[in-house]
């Protein structure tokens, strides 16, 4: 927890919620222990997409699809997404999903690792979500950035990691040493590409929010 758990909780208990079928998504999703986007993140993209109105957004990391929907929903403008997911066993759950909203002709679900797919794409992208594997992040970044039109938007999502980015190498567990380093890399990376205007939020497990010039 980044922020006072109190203060979290209060902060998530004036959210007005999510539809039926989201709510069951995120149940799902939590109930098999795959990460679902936070409430509090809900709550900022909510704001965001009501803010930027995207026409076409991709996506880094599908999971079992509640993102991607979540921002079908409630972006205010109808729209296309793509989004990518390498895990074989969430793909088809995913496909699910979207099938089971009607939302199959909005969101192409691309299969694959996103390092070698991202190059094949080529429409820019008014808004991007990036939330899949934290070491890979800085190996992402170029592609991201040329895919981005101009005065899209690109978030970052869980790059705090529980505060533990504050720490020193040495004191997070030795498995954690390589996503410490790289996404200490990431972040620096970000905010001072003179391409990028960016900003680090403590909401949810934190969020890099950059605006391309």
């Amino acid at each position: 927890m980044i922020i006072d758990e109190r203060l979290a909780t209060y902060i998530n208990s004036l959210d007005l919620g999510n539809t039926n079928f989201l709510n069951r998504i995120e149940r799902e999703a939590q109930e098999t222990y795959v990460p679902v986007i936070r409430k509090d993140t809900q709550q900022f993209l909510k704001w965001l997409l009501a803010l930027k109105r995207p026409e076409r957004i991709l996506e880094v990391g599908a999971a079992t699809g509640f993102s991607a929907l979540f921002m079908a929903e409630y972006n205010p403008t109808a729209c296309k997404i793509v989004t990518i997911e390498n895990y074989e066993k969430r793909i088809p759950i995913a496909k699910a999903n979207f099938i089971e909203a009607g939302r199959e002709g909005q969101i192409t679900l691309l299969e694959g690792d996103a390092q070698a797919l991202l190059p094949t794409l080529e429409e820019p992208f008014d808004f991007i979500f990036l939330d899949a594997a934290k070491g890979q992040y800085l190996a992402f970044l170029p592609e991201l950035i040329r895919l981005l039109s101009s005065g899209g938007t690109l978030v970052s999502d869980n790059v705090l990691q529980e505060g533990d980015i504050l720490e020193s190498r040495f004191a997070v567990t030795r498995r954690n040493r390589t996503i410490h380093k790289r996404m200490r890399a990431y972040l620096y990376e970000v905010t001072h590409d003179n391409r990028l205007i960016s900003t680090v939020l403590p909401v949810g497990d934190g969020l890099a929010v950059s605006c391309k010039k």
